[in-house]
């Protein structure tokens, strides 16, 4: 009798406590379904206020092309563009005809942009709109379309190649334009808004969120430090804002990685911060000028690290410095390795030349380096990067053991292979499959140092290689076609 009115109490209870949170559970239902809706309002809300701001941009400029299938919205540019077809391959080349002859015809392109900045007065009746370079290169004629059908012809002011921007001018000050947040306070996971015209389908919102932040090394531009977003982005969206949730202007829409030709989940766009760094001075100045340093640096492996007994992550490795340039004269070495930059870390080569690429020429750089295992203060006055400079560049990653032969450098070789005679020694022949030729080491290349002791003959190399290749390890200082580089041969 006990045993049953113990389980009656256990059933009421249950059921006590299921009627009592029933409505806690529904509440809370309810609670999640409105927080949805108001994330949807929001999106809804910052759609409202951007596309007022957002262009559609039409392109012409001749090109020979064959006879095509037409493509919906007539974009065929985007299938002729050399960039598009860099990311999507082949296939975005359009649909010839077999065995039709080229003809010149008018080529269409279509893209976005935004208006972020308006002039509004007596001398002045102008608006200004970001783009990419490469949506108005080479353009005939450039037409710009608001969202409420209104068209105007645009003139360029200013490109600049090296970061894919463009600014345009239109007669137009009735404009609103887009607030410019800070791009260098994003961070990954937040939430952002891509406004453009993928396939042209004008003023398409598309909602992720930021996947990650200063991309580099991509090889879509010569300068670059991307944001990744997962938001869909499509060919016609180039040159359109990624926006955040107060409306303000994070990004601009550059390009995406594709296998297939359309969005798979990885979008690029510029930071708003180095876009409009451009623009500025594309404005003011009609052209870009960039610091210069006078460098070749690269990554830091976990090999070269060793070498330099320095942790992976903790800078770049300075292979050269120019003669006569700003590091030389701020007394930078070969083989320093740049932790800091304007006190900011330096963690890979591509945000360093960011840095520097926009530090004023003549002002004043502190950087911080690593020589011989002590951290140094160093000063540098930034020089101006002309179209001949010398870039920062970037490289990448008798001994049986190495698979290589090396010759003193004698007057006939300097002459033959063009190179200084009494400075290193020049590799004669590889071994195929061996150590060497793995590492990419070919005839021709001269080595100039193993680990950092500087050699200028034969014997003085096999001597130094057979002190240091004891430990299966050598680290060496190579220079081909006047770029010096580091690299640690291993072997077993």
């Amino acid at each position: 009798m006990k045993k049953k009115r113990y389980i009656f109490s256990c059933v009421f209870l249950v059921i006590l406590l299921a009627l009592w949170l029933s409505p806690i559970q529904a509440k809370a239902q309810d609670n999640g379904i409105e927080n949805l809706r108001q994330t949807s309002k929001a999106f809804a809300s910052v759609g409202r206020a951007v596309s007022p701001s957002v262009v559609f941009i039409q392109v012409e400029r001749k090109g020979a092309a064959s006879r095509q299938f037409p493509f919906p919205f007539d974009d065929r540019e985007f299938f002729d563009n050399d960039l598009f077809e860099r990311f999507f391959g082949e296939r975005f080349r359009g649909f010839s005809t077999p065995n039709t002859p080229q003809e010149q015809r008018k080529v269409l392109g279509q893209a976005s942009g935004f208006v972020f900045l308006v002039k509004d007065g007596l001398l002045s009746d102008k608006s200004y709109i970001l783009t990419n370079n490469h949506v108005v290169q080479n353009a005939e004629s450039i037409k710009v379309i608001l969202q409420d059908k209104r068209e105007f012809t645009a003139k360029v002011v200013g490109t600049d190649p090296l970061s894919d921007v463009a600014v345009l001018e239109i007669n137009e000050s009735k404009l609103p334009h887009l607030n410019l947040g800070d791009s260098s306070a994003l961070e990954v996971g937040e939430w952002v808004i891509a406004i453009g015209n993928p396939f042209g389908l004008s003023h398409t919102l598309t909602v992720g969120v930021v996947s990650a932040t200063g991309r580099t090394s991509l090889g879509i531009s010569d300068y670059e430090d991307f944001i990744q977003t997962d938001a869909a982005i499509n060919p016609g969206n180039s040159g359109g804002p990624l926006v955040n949730l107060d409306g303000e202007v994070v990004g601009m829409n550059t390009a995406i990685f594709s296998r297939s030709g359309g969005y798979m989940g990885i979008g690029f766009a510029i930071p708003i911060n180095l876009a409009k760094s451009i623009g500025d001075q594309l404005m003011n100045n009609g052209e870009v000028t960039r610091g210069h340093l006078g460098i070749v640096v690269q990554e830091l492996s976990a090999d070269l690290a060793d070498s330099f007994d320095l942790q992976q992550n903790e800078g770049i490795l300075v292979s050269q410095v120019m003669e006569n340039s700003p590091a030389a004269k701020a007394e930078l070495r070969q083989g320093d390795v740049i932790i800091f930059y304007q006190k900011k870390p330096v963690t890979n080569v591509g945000t360093f030349r960011n840095l520097v690429a926009l530090s004023p020429p003549n002002s004043q750089q502190k950087l911080t380096v690593v020589r011989d295992g002590k951290r140094l203060n160093l000063t540098v006055t930034i020089g101006k990067l002309y179209k001949d400079s010398q870039l920062i560049k970037t490289t990448e990653k008798p001994s049986e053991e190495l698979g290589l032969t090396v010759k003193t450098i004698t007057s006939n070789l300097a002459l033959q292979y063009n190179i200084k005679q009494g400075r290193g020694v020049l590799v004669t022949s590889i071994t195929p499959d061996s150590v060497a030729a793995m590492a990419g080491i070919d005839v021709g290349t001269v080595i100039l140092q193993v680990d950092r002791e500087s050699i200028n003959s034969a014997e003085e190399f096999t001597r130094a290689f057979d002190k240091s290749g004891q430990d299966k390890s050598v680290l060496l200082l190579l220079l081909k076609n006047n770029v010096q580089r580091y690299l640690v041969l291993n072997w077993s």
